[in-house]
C-alpha cells in the first residue's frame, strides 16, 4: 500500500516547468544543428553548474561536492536519516542532445520544485546529484565521478588522466574547487536507496508502445581486442593457396563468434566488432596484421563467461586475445522494484520491464546502497545525437513515477534492505 504523499507529489509535477528547465540546461554548449557539447569540467559545463546551484539555493537545498566534483542539492527531511538520492549527468557527447543524463537532472530539480508546491517534507532528506564525467568523452573512463564516490581509492588513478589537449583530471578538479571554492564537502552519510530516471537510448519501449519502463538492472560486458598476425605480401603475384592472410584469418574469428553468438537468446544479446587495424592497410598488400575489438553484452554473468571461454579458443599462434574490459551483470534491489511497481499501477502508468544495455551511474551505485532505474522512450531509439527525442508527456510521467516512488521512500520507517 502506499500512502497518499507520493501520489499526491506527482500531481504537482508540471510540464512547462520540467521542459523549460531541459531547455535552460541545453543553452550550456548548444550546437547550431540543436544538440549539445557540454564536456566534463570544461568552463561551460562549470557555468551549468553554477545555473543549477542557484537554482537549488532558491529551493531552499543546502548544496555540497566532493573530491570528485559531483554535485548534491539537498533538501532537508524531518528527521537527519541517510537520504533518498535522483539525479545523474550533465555531461554531453561531443554532439550529443540534451536529454542523455540531463533529463535525470532536471527531472530531479523538477521533483523538488513539486515538493515545495505541495508544502511536503518527507522523513529522510532527498539530494539530487549530478555525477562528473559519466560520459567519458572528455576524459576515460565514464561513470567516473559515481564510480569514484563509491570507491574513493579510484580517483588517485584518475587524476593523471589527461584529455585531448593533454589536461589531466586532477588540473580539471583544480580549476573547478576554485570557482565553488564555496561549497562544504558532502557529509560522509550512506544513501538510502538511489533511483535514477533515463531516456532508454533504444528502440524497445516505442516498438511495445509503452510508456515507461521499471528497468531491472544492467547486462554485464566484455571489451576484447583480437589481433591476427600474417605475412605482407604482393596482392597480385602471391597464390590463394600460399597466403597467409591476416583479414582472412580475422573474418574467420569473427564468422565463428557471430555463429556461437547466434545460438544465444537474441533479446538479450549484444555484440559489437567496432574498431578495426589493418597493416599495411594497402590496395595491393595482403595484410600482415589485423587488429578488432569487440564489445559483448548480456544480463546472464553464465553466458558471459561461455563468451570468455570462446575467446581463449580462439587464441592459437596467430591470433592474440586480449581482455580490455570486464563487468559483472548489475541486478537492482528487489525491494526498490517493488516500489517502482506500486507507483506505476497507483498513477495508473502501463510500464514494462526492461534490463539496461548500456552503463549507467546506477551501475556503480548499486553497490553502495539499495538502487534501481526508471526509462522512459526514446523516439527511433536515438541517442548520443542531436536528433535524441522524447514525448513530452512521457518526460512527465516519468518525472510523476519518480515523484511518487522517491517520496514513498523517503517516508519509510525504515530503511531499504540491501
Amino acid at each position: 500500500m502506499l500512502n497518499t504523499a507520493g501520489i499526491e507529489v506527482s500531481g504537482f509535477i508540471r510540464q512547462q516547468r520540467l521542459l523549460d528547465g531541459l531547455a535552460a540546461l541545453a543553452r550550456f554548449g548548444a550546437l547550431e544543428n540543436g544538440g549539445v557539447n557540454r564536456q566534463a569540467l570544461t568552463p561551460i559545463e562549470l557555468d551549468a553548474r553554477a545555473w543549477l546551484i542557484d537554482w537549488a539555493i532558491t529551493l531552499g537545498c543546502e548544496v555540497f561536492t566532493d573530491p570528485c566534483a559531483n554535485l548534491f542539492f539537498r533538501r532537508a527531511g524531518r528527521e537527519d536519516l541517510p537520504p533518498v538520492v535522483t539525479g545523474s549527468h550533465i555531461d554531453t557527447q561531443p554532439g550529443g542532445g540534451n536529454l542523455d543524463g540531463c533529463y535525470g537532472v532536471i527531472a530531479g530539480m523538477e521533483y523538488l520544485s513539486a515538493l515545495n508546491d505541495a508544502g511536503i517534507t518527507t522523513r529522510r532528506p532527498i539530494e539530487v546529484a549530478v555525477w562528473m564525467n559519466e560520459e567519458g568523452s572528455r576524459f576515460a573512463p565514464g561513470a567516473m565521478g559515481s564510480s569514484a564516490f563509491v570507491q574513493p581509492s579510484r580517483l588517485t588513478d584518475y587524476l593523471t588522466h589527461r584529455d585531448a589537449q593533454g589536461i589531466t583530471l586532477a588540473e580539471a578538479l583544480d580549476c573547478c574547487h576554485q570557482r565553488f571554492s564555496m561549497l562544504t564537502q558532502r557529509p560522509a552519510l550512506p544513501m538510502a536507496a538511489f533511483v535514477e530516471l533515463h531516456i532508454e537510448q533504444g528502440p524497445v519501449l516505442e516498438r511495445q508502445d509503452k510508456p515507461l519502463a521499471v528497468v531491472q538492472g544492467i547486462q554485464g560486458l566484455r571489451w576484447y581486442q583480437v589481433t591476427c598476425l600474417g605475412q605482407p605480401a604482393h596482392a597480385g603475384t602471391t597464390p590463394m593457396a600460399d597466403r597467409r592472410d591476416a583479414m582472412t584469418l580475422a573474418r574467420r574469428c569473427m564468422a565463428q563468434l557471430e555463429q556461437r553468438a547466434a545460438a544465444l537468446p537474441a533479446e538479450e544479446l549484444r555484440l559489437t566488432f567496432g574498431r578495426w587495424e589493418v597493416e599495411p592497410n594497402a590496395i595491393n598488400t595482403i595484410a600482415g596484421r589485423v587488429t578488432f575489438t569487440l564489445d559483448f553484452r548480456h544480463a546472464d554473468a553464465r553466458v558471459l563467461a561461455q563468451f570468455d571461454d570462446w575467446m581463449q579458443e580462439l587464441t592459437s599462434e596467430d591470433v592474440q586475445v586480449a581482455c580490455l574490459f570486464a563487468h559483472a551483470p548489475v541486478a537492482f534491489n528487489a525491494q526498490l522494484l517493488a516500489q517502482q511497481y506500486a507507483c506505476t499501477q497507483a498513477l495508473e502508468i502501463d510500464a514494462a520491464t526492461l534490463t539496461s544495455g548500456a552503463f549507467h551511474d546506477a551501475m556503480h551505485l548499486a553497490s553502495h546502497c539499495p538502487t534501481t532505474m526508471f526509462f522512459v522512450p526514446s523516439h527511433n531509439g536515438i541517442s548520443h545525437n542531436p536528433a535524441e527525442h522524447t514525448d513530452p508527456q512521457y518526460l512527465t510521467l516519468g518525472a510523476k513515477a519518480l515523484a511518487c516512488c522517491l517520496t514513498e521512500l523517503a517516508n519509510q520507517p525504515t530503511g531499504v534492505t540491501p
